[in-house]
């Protein structure tokens, strides 16, 4: 667990494409272009669900992450987890909270430890998502080195997708990576 804190911040400096790009597989994609919650849907799989906060620290959007509502240089909230279920890790995911998100209510955001951030969104019902891209990974990437400390084996390219959520107007960005033997990639529903 140490040695994964120390590896934060893990980032994704991916290439995100539209969902239209998704990949041809129609399991995966079934994943990938979910609306509802990943969490929600993992838990639906395990008996176990549980978040591992990687790290969480306050810096400026990079220019990979920015866009037209989360701007270059914007500070954010940079929060990274990996979610298990049933002890096997699934998803590694990255989140953008921008400060000037961080208000009223949702200045809980910024406190959640070991909550799942998925969670906590799609129980509110203000909670409004936009743009959905795709990214493939190669192995090459810190990505797949965390999940090589994580024990999996990465033998193909991994898959994740990117979300612009709003609520109450307040912009904020997830991006989930699917790691290996993730059920997104199993063919077959167990």
């Amino acid at each position: 667990m140490f040695e994964l804190k120390q590896q934060f911040p893990i980032g994704l400096d991916v290439n995100w494409v539209s969902a239209d790009n998704a990949p041809t597989l129609q399991r995966l994609n079934d994943w990938l272009l979910d609306p509802s919650s990943l969490t929600a849907r993992l838990k639906q799989h395990c008996s176990d669900f549980k978040v591992q906060v990687l790290g969480q620290k306050i810096e400026g959007c990079q220019a990979h992450e920015a866009n037209d509502k989360i701007l270059l240089g914007e500070q954010v909230l940079v929060r990274e987890v990996v979610l298990f279920c049933d002890d096997i890790p699934h998803v590694f995911a990255r989140s953008l909270l921008p400060l000037r998100s961080l208000t009223g209510k949702q200045q809980a955001l910024a406190h959640l430890g070991e909550q799942s951030l998925g969670q906590v969104l799609f129980n509110d019902p203000a909670l409004r998502r936009e743009v959905v891209e795709v990214a493939e990974i190669e192995p090459s990437l810190r990505v797949c080195e965390l999940a090589a400390m994580l024990n999996l084996k990465v033998n193909h390219n991994l898959w994740g997708r990117r979300s612009l959520f709003f609520i109450e107007d307040k912009p904020l960005m997830v991006a989930e990576v699917f790691l290996p033997g993730a059920r997104a990639y199993i063919q077959q529903e167990l």
